[in-house]
């Protein structure tokens, strides 16, 4: 996994190939590590993501409503087809932003 923070506060998160049962919480704990106190948002590159299971989607529902209470976005950019699909079947497009660029 890979971060960058932009220069407005915005954290890129990328290089997450799976996202399943076995790190899904380090990933989910990772990201909560990096956030910070008036962190405009989290920019999730679900790109090169080859498998997401129940635990990743759990996972991503937690960084959810985290940076929601906190008063920040949180967006799904460039998800692979297969993700979208899933994300489509358990109809959290209509929680998540997702953004293709």
């Amino acid at each position: 996994m890979r971060t960058y923070r932009r220069a407005d506060g915005t954290l890129e998160v990328g290089g997450i190939v799976e996202l399943v049962a076995s790190n899904a919480a380090l990933v989910r704990d990772g990201i909560r590590e990096q956030l910070v106190p008036g962190c405009p948002a989290l920019e999730l590159d679900l790109s090169g993501v080859t498998f997401l299971d129940s635990s990743g989607l759990g996972a991503l529902i937690s960084l959810h409503k985290t940076l929601r209470a906190s008063g920040a976005e949180f967006r799904i950019i460039n998800a692979a087809p297969n993700v979208v699909q899933l994300l489509e079947l358990t109809r959290l497009h209509r929680v998540f932003q997702l953004v293709t660029r």
